[in-house]
């Protein structure tokens, strides 16, 4: 995971910024990612680049789970943009891209009074 794109509320704009190269979202990387985005996907909508995620396992897509609902109660919205060709393989495979993956991450919509924000 590469880049981060998040709503900017207030001005309906999306902003970027790199939290960091995650390669694997696996047992025992979970609780960096869940640190460091829960409180994104609290506060705005966001979209998280897996690109370069390589391995994925159960912890894995607990995690980005957690971040879907934690924005939907929230009121803001979480998807996953770029998956790796694996990443797409287990998320189809398990079912969750129909509410994880974001078609156009770029063009998700950017609600002011709603917020939204997570390897294989």
């Amino acid at each position: 995971m590469n880049v981060v794109s998040t709503c900017n509320a207030a001005t309906s704009e999306y902003e970027r910024y790199e939290p960091g190269l995650v390669t694997e979202l696996v047992r025992g990387t979970e609780s960096a990612l869940l640190d460091r985005m829960l409180p994104l996907v609290r506060e705005q909508n966001v979209s998280l680049d897996l690109h370069a995620v390589s391995r994925i396992d159960a912890a894995g897509l607990t995690t980005l789970i957690r971040l879907y609902c934690a924005a939907r109660e929230a009121g803001h919205t979480f998807a996953v943009a770029n998956p790796s060709p694996h990443v797409a393989e287990i998320l189809a495979m398990v079912g969750l891209e129909g509410f994880l993956l974001a078609r156009d991450a770029d063009k998700m919509p950017c609600f002011r009074t709603q917020f939204e924000e997570t390897a294989a």
